[in-house]
């Protein structure tokens, strides 16, 4: 090989090591700047040491030697994942009053009781009567199952809820929530940083649904799921014993691996199988199309008139003091008639 091509050859792979450099210490940046239990100056402080530090490791790649700074900055990445690794999820802080508990369930036959049901009065985003119920369902009686998406600024991304009805008229909601702790906001980066806790909620339809297009102004649909009894019963159950675990085994919520549709994935690829991946379970706003075409929506419909007979945002805020709630924001919505 010639010098030039040698030299050529070097310079491309302590470029390529560079890069792979910069992108892990950002990583490491942002680890530390959400998790480190200090000040806000102190953490600015630890996190422009953790640059210099980076810095100082592609300087001597390039400076000096290519694999003694590409092992300097190995080893200060084996020290950041060791601090990293012991951090533990835990249901024990102080909660926002909304996730302050967490639903549990027991089941006796086709009886289930779902204890800590939330059924909040919201009157606004922090005004709110708190209402934390115990109800009981028969799992004979359980006739539909109903996917919703809330939309609140970008199409491609929404908060997927999913709702079951019984026979008996009632109707629960179960969504999957960050726990934020007190004065916690939520952030898609910090999601991604064991910045919250995970939680599975069962709801009151006048609570989690009406929330969302009443009072913060989120637009809204519903689709009726086509799914066998079967696997109907055993998706209720599967969140309840979700819900269960999450108590006995806390997790961190993630942004992408651990979020409000990954989680409901999971539990349906466990139950069914032979689910595809798709770019649609993180581009959440999109997911109907992705049902639409395992054949879970109602038939005869194309995904427009779904979407369109589905946008529940006006019947929800019209229906907000009414003890009709679940009727009225399903009226015209394809597979409800058929079955009332």
């Amino acid at each position: 090989m010639s010098t030039n091509s040698r030299s050529v050859l070097d310079t491309s792979l302590n470029i390529l090591l560079s890069v792979a450099i910069c992108c892990a210490a950002v990583w490491g940046g942002l680890a530390l700047y959400y998790q480190l239990p200090m000040s806000p100056l102190w953490t600015t402080l630890g996190v422009v040491i953790w640059a210099c530090a980076s810095l100082f490791a592609v300087l001597h790649l390039w400076r000096k030697s290519r694999w003694q700074g590409l092992l300097i900055y190995l080893v200060l990445h084996a020290l950041l994942l060791v601090w990293w690794n012991s951090l533990t999820p835990s249901n024990q802080h102080q909660w926002e009053d909304d996730v302050a508990r967490m639903t549990s369930g027991t089941i006796d036959g086709d009886q289930v009781t779902l204890f800590n049901v939330r059924n909040f009065d919201w009157h606004s985003e922090t005004q709110y009567t708190p209402h934390w119920d115990t109800r009981q369902y028969d799992l004979s009686k359980l006739k539909s199952v109903d996917m919703l998406t809330s939309h609140w600024g970008m199409e491609a991304i929404a908060h997927v809820l999913v709702s079951f009805g019984f026979d008996d008229d009632q109707f629960v909601t179960f969504s999957v929530e960050i726990r934020k702790k007190k004065g916690q906001q939520f952030s898609e980066v910090a999601g991604f940083f064991k910045q919250y806790e995970l939680s599975i909620l069962a709801t009151d339809e006048h609570d989690a649904i009406a929330v969302r297009p009443n009072v913060r102004g989120e637009d809204t649909f519903l689709y009726r799921i086509d799914m066998p009894e079967k696997i109907r019963r055993q998706l209720f159950l599967s969140y309840i014993e979700q819900a269960n675990q999450l108590i006995e085994e806390p997790r961190f919520y993630n942004t992408v691996t651990a979020n409000c549709t990954t989680l409901v994935f999971g539990m349906m690829q466990h139950i069914s199988g032979g689910l595809p991946l798709d770019s649609r379970l993180l581009l959440t706003g999109y997911l109907p199309s992705y049902v639409a075409e395992l054949d879970g929506l109602t038939a005869g419909f194309d995904l427009a008139q779904l979407r369109s007979a589905g946008r529940i945002t006006e019947r929800s805020k019209q229906a907000q003091a009414t003890e009709n709630y679940s009727k009225i924001i399903r009226q015209g919505v394809p597979g409800w008639l058929d079955e009332n």
